[in-house]
């Protein structure tokens, strides 16, 4: 009698009609789908993460049904990194941010396309725009993932998140033709790792009663802010799950690991305070490249530079933004990271000018020293109202600014190729 009793506070959704059970079921009595979730908490669950599988390729695949059965790796050239990888590269070793060499060796027939980031924004923003007309309590962390509360929803919808979640699941293949992880819980924390715990087309649940447990033989890496340094350091000290970390006086681990002591301590117990913060602010806009051969040819690198700091103007407009900060990347053959700024009088959204400054920033490094990747961005952002004003001193700055707009006017019409600058119609 008890087990039935217990049994009775279970819920069930089925993921392909959205019908309710106030019951265990093994699959949907009405449409007799498998595709079911349940769980005796769902109906206090409200904060969920929702992640595209492997988004740059699955947008590709779309596009072209012939590479349905194909490893995609998106990414650019031998020397670049991996972005993203579809579920049969990632079967082979292929991961993120993996270098592509190593990538190809481990999975040779893999088909590599360059990233096409226009065609992926407009795909992120029409499956933000579905999570917008859920809740206005959505967070967008990247182009593919996003985190929504949906703890006000049920009133207006008169669903519980987890049926609301299941409908956005399929509009989203329905609508953009690709599929997303979901994680639902009672926190951010929580529901970013039980998006990953399913993947693809996951949908999985952790309620309070078992999220302690749960976390107990996890490694200490999935909690939120350990990397690499940190990971190292509570594995040298005998910490390798987060069970372990539970088990130690709080005050010892301040005293052990700073603020952010306290910080692994409370996600230790299952405790995230953070909010879901809709719009949270862009901090910078930056665009950069890798080499198929090193260069240190300064013209070569000019022109590759060039080219940058029109995307980067190109997406400062589009976001409405300035940046009064300028920033050259270049990373050596070596390795080695370079990184030099300039603040300037006033914020700028204009190609030609963040190109000056960048360049100036480019010459005064070493001619002799080889780079495999270079790279421009612009932060200490201001509104685009306050972003390149008519400086009736400065004739010089206003023409360019003039000419740059005119450009963006007839591009926007008739195409972004149609009118380029010198320096940018031959690329070596």
């Amino acid at each position: 009698m008890k087990k039935e009793k217990s049994n009775k506070k279970i819920i069930s959704v089925c993921r392909e009609c959205f019908s309710t059970f106030y019951s265990k079921v093994l699959y949907c009595p009405s449409c007799e789908s498998l595709n079911v979730i349940s769980h005796k908490e769902i109906e206090k669950l409200d904060i969920a993460h929702v992640d595209c599988d492997a988004f740059y390729a699955s947008i590709e695949k779309r596009d072209n049904p012939k590479l349905k059965n194909s490893a995609v790796i998106i990414g650019g050239g031998k020397r670049g990194v991996v972005s993203t990888a579809c579920y049969l590269a990632r079967i082979k070793g292929v991961r993120s941010a993996m270098p592509m060499f190593k990538a190809l060796k481990l999975c040779p027939n893999a088909i590599i396309i360059k990233p096409n980031m226009s065609k992926y924004r407009e795909a992120s923003k029409k499956i933000h725009n579905l999570m917008n007309q859920m809740t206005p309590l959505t967070e967008p962390i990247s182009l593919d993932e996003a985190f929504l509360d949906l703890s006000g929803t049920k009133k207006l919808h008169k669903k519980i998140p987890a049926v609301l979640l299941a409908e956005l699941s399929k509009k989203i293949n329905q609508e953009v033709g690709i599929s997303v992880s979901i994680g639902l819980s009672y926190n951010k924390f929580l529901a970013k790792i039980c998006s990953e715990l399913d993947k693809p087309k996951g949908f999985s649940l952790l309620g309070k009663s078992e999220a302690k447990k749960f976390l107990n033989d996890r490694p200490v890496e999935i909690l939120w802010g350990v990397g690499k340094t940190l990971k190292r350091k509570l594995n040298d000290d005998g910490i390798k799950t987060i069970g372990q970390i539970k088990e130690i006086d709080i005050q010892e681990i301040i005293n052990r690991y700073g603020s952010i002591g306290s910080h692994i301590y409370s996600l230790s117990q299952g405790k995230d305070l953070r909010r879901v913060i809709p719009q949270r602010p862009i901090k910078s806009i930056s665009h950069e490249i890798t080499f198929e051969n090193d260069i240190n040819n300064k013209e070569i690198l000019k022109k590759k530079l060039w080219l940058l700091c029109e995307k980067v103007s190109k997406r400062s407009k589009e976001k409405g933004l300035g940046g009064q900060t300028i920033t050259l990347k270049l990373k050596t053959k070596e390795f080695k990271l370079i990184s030099r700024s300039c603040t300037i009088e006033e914020p700028t959204q204009i190609g030609e000018l963040i190109f000056q400054h960048s360049k100036a920033l480019l010459d005064r490094e070493n001619d002799k020293i080889k780079y495999r990747l270079i790279g421009v961005g612009i932060s200490n952002l201001k509104d685009s109202e306050l972003c390149d004003l008519y400086d009736l001193v400065n004739i010089s700055k206003t023409k360019n600014a003039k000419i740059e707009y005119a450009i963006d006017d007839i591009r926007n019409k008739f195409g972004q190729d149609l009118i380029k600058k010198g320096r940018s119609i031959e690329e070596i």
